[in-house]
């Protein structure tokens, strides 16, 4: 089991994020829990690819980790905590 204990900057861009084009990201909310599985993975590493500088800091790269961390295995989960 990899853990990270961060946090993702909560700021008005995050909730300006187009759903259409980052369905992914735009599932995460301060207050909830969001969890994505093995085929869910490559497609949240593409949007962290293309997430616009306003949302980025050092969860960017934790997530990257995390998310090989999840290819890498078998049954795994990347699980994002809100408060």
């Amino acid at each position: 089991m990899a853990r990270v204990e961060g946090g993702v900057e909560w700021t008005a861009a995050f909730a300006d994020l187009d759903p259409a084009a980052f369905p992914m990201l735009w599932a995460l909310t301060p207050y909830g829990d969001a969890v994505f599985n093995q085929r869910q993975v490559p497609l949240l590493l593409a949007e962290l690819d293309r997430l616009p500088a306003a949302c980025g800091g050092d969860w960017v790269g934790q997530a990257r980790e995390l998310c090989q961390v999840v290819e890498r295995g078998t049954h795994l989960y990347l699980w994002f905590i809100g408060d």
